[in-house]
């Protein structure tokens, strides 16, 4: 018996989750729900349905697990915890900073309709948390080190798109070397947000638009880019068309810790992807915690969860027998 999929948002992030869902077996497409007009929306599932978002009750008893596909600057604290009530959910919310409260919201609107929810799933936060997390677990005396790049994040430039007067735009996250190498050689440097990161956004103005204003609200934007040295380069729709159609990002997660009575003894933990497209990757992982809520819900359990509170057998289509013969 497959697992009934449904996807809420068709950009790109919902497009890779159409993908994903193709190379797992115990998984079927069954709706796409828009904003748009649905005859507008071609998807490359033939068996499956483009609904307007506002019918999504009439699939309450048809989908198992919906993937909500929106940004998180805007769509998904208010989206999440709304669908959380008709369905077992899965989002990729990422500002960090405000999870603790999404993840309340989430988890009493959840509760309230027998759900399950799993939030913040990705790659950061997603998989490089529990990289985080497995790492400290391990070595407790140590430093944790994050570099993110250089890649496009869907995130950041979702939420330039959103600042009045831009068209468009794409953002690049971009590491800096020296902090990186400093981490490598076990230096254990003590690095503020600004000396580990830079931001570059590239913009298409609307017509008219106050150029000046604009780079100061994407600068000034908390949670964002205030924190960061932010460069912003206004450019052509075909330049941007022609030198920034990609999406592809990756990163780093390091601890460098040390154990021995007297600490004489030296580690590094270094976990790193490179993707050539962030949101397959992301939609790739959405899809695995879509099995565990599956499964969880299936139990009888209800609420919020992180990528924490997930065991990692609930992430696989492999049995347990399965995965201790192969991968143990």
């Amino acid at each position: 018996m497959s697992i009934k999929i449904g996807i809420l948002g068709y950009g790109n992030l919902g497009r890779g989750v159409e993908c994903a869902v193709k190379q797992n077996d115990d998984m079927e497409l069954v709706a796409v729900f828009t904003r748009r007009n649905p005859e507008d929306v071609k998807i490359l599932t033939e068996t499956a349905t483009v609904c307007n978002v506002a019918d999504v009750e009439d699939w309450k008893d048809k989908i198992d697990v919906m993937i909500i596909c929106g940004g998180s600057a805007t769509d998904l604290p208010k989206q999440t915890p709304v669908y959380a009530k008709m369905f077992n959910v899965i989002d990729s919310f990422d500002t960090h900073a405000k999870i603790p409260e999404h993840f309340a919201n989430v988890d009493a609107a959840a509760k309230e309709g027998g759900h399950v929810g799993i939030i913040s799933v990705g790659w950061d936060p997603g998989m490089f948390s529990l990289n985080r997390l497995y790492a400290n677990a391990i070595l407790p005396d140590g430093n944790d080190y994050t570099f993110w790049g250089k890649g496009v994040s869907q995130g950041h430039s979702d939420a330039i798109r959103r600042v009045e007067g831009v068209k468009d735009g794409k953002q690049y996250t971009i590491p800096v070397e020296a902090a990186l190498k400093a981490v490598r050689n076990g230096e254990n440097p003590e690095l503020t947000t600004r000396q580990k990161h830079t931001r570059e956004c590239f913009v298409v103005l609307e017509e008219g638009a106050d150029a000046a204003k604009v780079e100061e609200e994407i600068k000034t934007m908390p949670n964002y880019f205030s924190d960061y040295d932010t460069t912003v380069h206004f450019i052509s729709e075909e330049e941007l068309k022609a030198n920034h159609s990609g999406i592809p990002h990756g990163g780093f997660v390091l601890r460098s810790g040390k154990t021995g009575w007297d600490g004489e003894n030296k580690h590094l933990i270094e976990y790193s992807l490179k993707l050539d497209s962030n949101p397959e990757f992301t939609s790739s992982v959405l899809i695995a915690y879509a099995r565990a809520a599956y499964r969880l819900a299936s139990e009888g359990q209800i609420g919020c969860k992180t990528v924490f509170d997930i065991a990692p057998a609930y992430l696989s289509a492999k049995s347990g027998e399965e995965l201790r013969k192969h991968m143990l």
